[in-house]
């Protein structure tokens, strides 16, 4: 299942020093505006502690963690949606994502420059907030102008059906609101989606602040103001130091958990921002075991068993006879399947089983 996040921004904000963090990658992180022109896409695997502990019981040959994909876009300036900086290029990019993350400039740095002089989260948010919006009318508008009257005379049912959902659409538009403000039936959400428009995708913000601000957040006037509006929209805030996560990136996992506890920190703000961009985009995961492979597999919430084995191979999908099913947290007591067969606790489940976070599939079809 392929998914991709999309960190967006003003120039000089950290995307690209995020990027770096995030892929242990060297993406070039000059510090003038457009460094990025063309998205650097990196495929990021996503840690999971129960990875290792199933590896642990089963030993097998190779261990496969689930992936999650980010692409770091040129950044945004005022106008883009006119075609100011990288213009349309830089939104069409977007679009091919299935999440925003939006880097916020929270420190103060004489050094790095910014766009508008001056460091202003909020302005900066309304400044790309507002870009989005804009490009999304445009799409809307285009799409009205050349379906409305047809559908009006026509009074075809589903183009009527069209028309009026894009209506609903502009009129949030034009309130110089974002889609995810609004509340759309399924069927309303089919229509949108094959527009692929900007403001209803999911977001997080990420808060890029110091590393001083970092261990006392409410000292970060910045950060505050941001997680005051991120409130009012239902938008998750992430603080991040993204220098200090790119240092971080260069550590082994040893050195990176001893420097994390000498801060008295639990987890890096790069390992919470892929624990939020997975509950934003409502996926969990599922497991596959034995003796060649220890691998773990990203589903969307409700997806059911069928659904889940054809994530593996399409073929699993349609030739689905059933699927032999137990708990990550029952192998980690028993210590073996024979034990859990032993115990009654695997389960033989079909068509209709709905998956949960750390269920272990073994799936039997036939094609």
């Amino acid at each position: 299942m392929g998914l991709k996040a999309g960190i967006v921004g003003l120039p000089n904000v950290g995307k690209s020093t995020l990027f770096n963090a995030i892929t242990h990658s060297s993406v070039e992180a000059a510090n003038y505006p457009f460094a990025t022109i063309n998205p650097n896409v990196g495929t990021v695997a996503v840690k999971d502690k129960r990875v290792d502990e199933l590896t642990k019981i089963f030993n097998p040959k190779r261990t496969i963690y689930t992936i999650f994909e980010f692409c770091d876009i040129a950044g945004l300036v005022r106008g883009a949606s006119k075609g100011e900086g990288l213009g349309n290029k830089f939104l069409s990019h977007i679009r091919e994502t299935d999440a925003i993350i939006e880097v916020v400039r929270c420190f103060n740095n004489s050094d790095i420059i910014h766009v508008d002089n001056s460091v202003d989260p909020i302005r900066d948010i309304e400044t790309i907030n507002f870009e989005l919006i804009v490009a999304d009318l445009d799409v809307v508008n285009n799409r009205l102008g050349k379906i409305e009257n047809k559908a009006r005379i026509s009074k075809d049912k589903e183009s009527l059906f069209e028309v009026n959902v894009l209506l609903k659409a502009r009129e949030c538009l034009n309130n110089e609101k974002n889609l995810r403000s609004l509340s759309f039936t399924e069927e309303e959400q089919k229509v949108l989606k094959n527009y692929n428009l900007l403001t209803i995708k999911p977001l997080i913000y990420v808060a890029n602040v110091n590393d001083e601000d970092l261990l006392d957040l409410s000292q970060c006037e910045n950060y505050q103001k941001v997680c005051e509006y991120a409130k009012k929209e239902n938008v998750e805030v992430i603080p991040i130091c993204c220098e200090m996560e790119a240092q971080l990136a260069q550590y082994s996992d040893e050195e990176k958990e001893e420097f994390l506890s000498s801060l008295g920190i639990e987890s890096s703000g790069l390992d919470e921002l892929i624990k939020a961009s997975y509950k934003l985009l409502n996926l969990s995961t599922f497991f596959t075991v034995g003796a060649d492979e220890v691998r773990a597999w990203t589903f969307k919430n409700g997806m059911k068993a069928p659904d889940c084995a054809g994530v593996i191979h399409t073929d699993f999908k349609k030739g689905f006879i059933r699927a032999e099913v137990y708990r990550y947290e029952d192998i980690i007591e028993y210590k073996s399947e024979a034990a859990l067969k032993e115990a009654g606790k695997i389960r033989s489940e079909g068509k209709d089983y709905v998956a949960s976070d750390g269920d272990i599939f073994f799936f039997k079809f036939n094609v």
